[in-house]
C-alpha cells in the first residue's frame, strides 16, 4: 500500500489555510510561497497543473490552472471551500482583562501561595457573637 508522506507545516503566514500546496520543484507540501521561499535556497517554479491536498479530509488532488473557474475553489472530495480570504497574523498590544474596579483578577498574584483550608467559613466568631 503507498502512502504519501505529509508532514505538518507550522502556521505562520496564514493562519486559516485550507490547503496545503505541493511545490513541484522540490516534491514537498508548503502552506503558502512564502513558507516554500523559507524553507528552500531555490524560487518557486511554476507551473500549469497544481497539486492540493485538503486539510479538512486529507486527501490530495490536482487543478489545471490554465482552465480554473469558479467551480474549482472546492475541494472535489469533501466540498471544503478553499479558497477563501487570507487571515494574517497581525501584532496587536492589548490590556489583558476589563475595567479593575469589576474584575480584579488581574492583580491577584498566582506565585503567592494561598492557604487553601481558610475561608469564612472556617473562622472562629464565637467570642464575637453575642
Amino acid at each position: 500500500m503507498w502512502s504519501v508522506a505529509y508532514r505538518l507545516p507550522t502556521i505562520k503566514h496564514i493562519l486559516n489555510a485550507q490547503v496545503s500546496i505541493r511545490a513541484p520543484c522540490c516534491k514537498q507540501w508548503f502552506d503558502c510561497a512564502e513558507c516554500h521561499a523559507e524553507a528552500q535556497d531555490h524560487g518557486l517554479r511554476k507551473t500549469a497543473e497544481m497539486a492540493f491536498m485538503c486539510k479538512k479530509c486529507k486527501k490530495a488532488f490536482r487543478k489545471d490552472m490554465a482552465n480554473y473557474e469558479e467551480s474549482d475553489e472546492f475541494c472535489p472530495h469533501c466540498d471544503n471551500h478553499y479558497v477563501i480570504e487570507a487571515k494574517t497574523p497581525q501584532a496587536v498590544l492589548k490590556v489583558e482583562g476589563e475595567d479593575a474596579r469589576i474584575d480584579s483578577r488581574m492583580f491577584k498574584d498566582d506565585r503567592a501561595r494561598q492557604d487553601p483550608e481558610r475561608t469564612i467559613f472556617s473562622m472562629d466568631f464565637s467570642d464575637r457573637v453575642g
